[in-house]
């Protein structure tokens, strides 16, 4: 099993800044893919951004050049550097550790409510 517990989200002004993280504990080794998650009101969950083992990173085309996705291995945690907000941005981001590409076991987070305001 896999505990993962988010913070750091806030409201926050268009334009603002807001770094997430994803504190990580349990059986981490078994881990190859952290991602982002983000689910808006009345709207489906959706993928912001995703990371493997090897460093390999990929974005929502919504959020390319405004977020960055980054790891801390000593601290099991990931980050999620949110630039150049948008009120769509808006919404309860969520983390996810898969231990395959197709995460067909992952383990979730509880969420962090984000809200943009403009």
């Amino acid at each position: 099993q896999v505990q993962l517990v988010e913070s750091g989200g806030a409201l926050v002004q268009a334009g603002g800044s807001l770094k997430l993280s994803c504190l990580a504990s349990g059986r981490i080794f078994s881990i190859n893919v952290r991602r982002w998650y983000r689910q808006a009101p009345g709207k489906q969950r959706e993928l912001v951004a995703g990371i493997t083992n090897d460093g390999i990173t990929n974005y929502a085309d919504s959020v390319k050049g405004r977020f960055t996705i980054s790891r801390d291995n000593a601290k099991n945690t990931i980050y999620l550097q949110m630039n150049s907000l948008k009120p769509e941005d808006t919404a309860v981001y969520y983390c996810r550790y898969c231990t395959g590409y197709g995460c067909y076991e992952s383990y979730w987070g509880q969420g962090t409510q984000v809200t943009i305001s403009s």
